[in-house]
């Protein structure tokens, strides 16, 4: 979806300033919200595809504003009030206002923590031919979906070459929507600096982006 998220290639923010000795959590709160996100998602509440597709949600002024961790924790909220899991009045209370919905899986011990953590595969079995190989040339299509996508907008309409072809993996399109895994070809493509921002571009400069096989066409 287009929002204020995908700020790939826009000016305006500022320089990026890396914090020395920066620790893994800057308070208690944000590692509970790591917690509540692994947690529920490894439940079965929701998958990471719908978690980003929340956050991507927010509004512009919300996001802007938020901390990396607390977007997390709104975009949680707004999914599991969503799917039924809690409520408002849990959220308002700080507490459980009603009978929690029952989740796929759970209850989770410290044996499961390990398990829980893990990052999960989405390679899937290819359903069809890869439509591209690398070497061929391809433009990333122009568009906009309402929902969630991996297409960055600055790559839309823009000419590369696919360099690697990753097999077939879950779809985050349909994934984010409840729509099915829908698995398609993941391909690396390389776009030349110039191609993307224009003639005073370093020349030097190769980008390169993931992309799935709906987002690109032959050229």
């Amino acid at each position: 979806m287009n929002g204020v998220h995908d700020m790939g290639g826009m000016d305006g923010f500022g320089k990026v300033k890396p914090e020395p000795n920066e620790p893994m959590f800057h308070q208690e709160w944000e590692a509970r919200v790591l917690v509540m996100m692994r947690a529920m998602g490894a439940a079965g509440a929701f998958n990471i595809d719908a978690s980003r597709f929340y956050q991507e949600s927010l509004p512009p002024e919300v996001y802007l504003a938020s901390s990396y961790y607390k977007r997390w924790l709104l975009g949680l909220e707004d999914l599991l009030i969503d799917k039924g899991f809690i409520v408002a009045a849990d959220v308002a209370a700080g507490h459980a206002a009603e009978r929690a919905k029952p989740l796929k899986r759970g209850k989770f011990t410290l044996d499961d923590v390990e398990r829980v953590m893990a990052r999960g595969k989405f390679g899937r079995d290819a359903p069809k031919p890869a439509k591209f190989k690398p070497g061929d040339r391809v433009r990333a299509r122009n568009m906009h979906p309402a929902t969630h996508t991996r297409l960055p907008r600055y790559a839309r309409g823009h000419v590369g070459v696919v360099e690697r072809d990753h097999g077939c993996h879950v779809f985050p399109d349909s994934a984010a929507t409840d729509s099915g895994e829908n698995p398609q070809w993941l391909y690396t493509v390389v776009f030349d600096a110039a191609e993307l921002w224009g003639p005073d571009a370093d020349p030097t400069l190769r980008i390169s982006i993931d992309a799935f096989e709906p987002y690109l066409e032959a050229v």
